[in-house]
């Protein structure tokens, strides 16, 4: 059957909901309004690299390749937005964008319309985090933007995907273009009931059948959606955000991931295990986590800044705190560590900077 899937937030969103319509699914993203204008005048575009291609793939929802029965995709306000509408809310904003009025009204009647919601956020949800056993969640609040923001929302009814594939929007190009640089995978932890597990399980088998024509015959599709059981395996990129994403903030300049990571591989891998231990002990399973070897090596391939580090530089007052997060995570277990702590001073002093200018 096809789901009818909302995806707050247009931009990267626009990938996950891209997969989804390939596979057959109705999509709705929620943008601003000349966002949302262009979309439903022109559709979207991702571009995306196929193995074995030397260049990247346009696909464009407006004329999806031959061979593919897409699902139907339209773009909203916040305002227009009926939840009740909906089988699935995709979470694809920046945490900070919650606490936009507009915004936050919406999440109000999506958690009273008592839609299952999948996070795409580098943030986990507070709603979910409150399904880990043992974590006292109301101690984490002052890593998020706008904690109340999820007060309403059923811990049952969220779950967590990794945004594991690495995009962007061209800054040359239309606010409906996404460009994919690293095609990996969206992790998804299972939710708390049954049935919205059957429909995930669903949209990941739907994803995975799709297939587009290539040189020598039909040819897979990179980024697929899987769904595992454990809630920790989206946990397993808060040690790639601390060794690389965070750390391309500096009291100056940013730098690119690769020499975040790079610059001083021991460090690198000290702060990576030492996240990677954070997650063991709430419970992780270490076939949940990725080897640092395997993140370094991708790694190298990473040659601009973090999308956090962009932003800072950019004047942004807020961004998503994984690094906060996991820092008083880790004060909680007993778990401290100084170069994780070095990392939160420094995203700090340079948000107090930019809260200073914009005042």
């Amino acid at each position: 059957m096809a789901y009818k899937i909302l995806i707050l937030g247009a931009s990267y969103g626009s990938l996950l909901g891209t997969k989804l319509l390939m596979a057959g699914h109705d999509v709705t993203l929620v943008c601003r309004s000349q966002t949302a204008e262009l979309i439903n005048a022109e559709g979207t575009e991702v571009r995306i690299k196929l193995k074995d291609e030397d260049a990247h793939r346009a696909i464009r929802s407006a004329d999806l390749p031959a061979g593919i029965k897409g699902g139907r995709l339209d773009a909203k306000t916040p305002e227009e937005v009926d939840p009740s509408e909906y089988d699935l809310v995709g979470l694809a904003m920046q945490e900070p964008q919650y606490g936009v009025h507009a915004i936050w009204t919406l999440m109000v009647r999506i958690a009273e319309a008592g839609v299952p919601c999948l996070s795409i956020m580098n943030m986990p949800p507070l709603a979910y985090l409150k399904r880990i056993p043992g974590l006292d969640a109301t101690k984490l609040e002052r890593s998020f933007t706008s904690p109340r923001v999820w007060d309403r929302f059923d811990p049952e009814l969220m779950t967590l995907c990794s945004p594991d594939p690495q995009a962007f929007r061209p800054p040359e190009e239309k606010a409906n273009v996404l460009h994919v640089g690293l095609p990996t995978n969206f992790k998804a932890a299972a939710f708390g009931n049954p049935k919205h597990n059957a429909m995930l399980k669903q949209l990941e088998a739907d994803i995975a059948a799709v297939r587009l024509d290539g040189p020598n015959g039909p040819c897979d599709v990179p980024v697929k959606l899987r769904v595992f059981d454990s809630l920790f395996v989206p946990l397993a990129k808060w040690s790639m955000l601390l060794t690389g994403n965070y750390r391309c903030i500096t009291a100056s300049e940013p730098r690119p991931i690769r020499e975040a990571v790079h610059g001083d591989l021991e460090l690198s891998r000290t702060i990576y295990a030492h996240v990677d231990a954070i997650a063991r002990r709430l419970g992780a399973d270490p076939a949940d986590q990725v080897p640092f070897e395997k993140y370094a090596k991708a790694a190298e391939n990473l040659l601009k800044p973090s999308s956090a580090a962009r932003a800072v530089a950019a004047g942004a007052p807020a961004i998503e705190r994984v690094d906060m997060l996991v820092r008083l995570i880790g004060k909680s277990l007993g778990m401290e560590n100084p170069a994780i702590d070095a990392v939160v001073a420094t995203v700090d002093a340079r948000l107090s900077e930019n809260q200073r200018l914009s005042a």
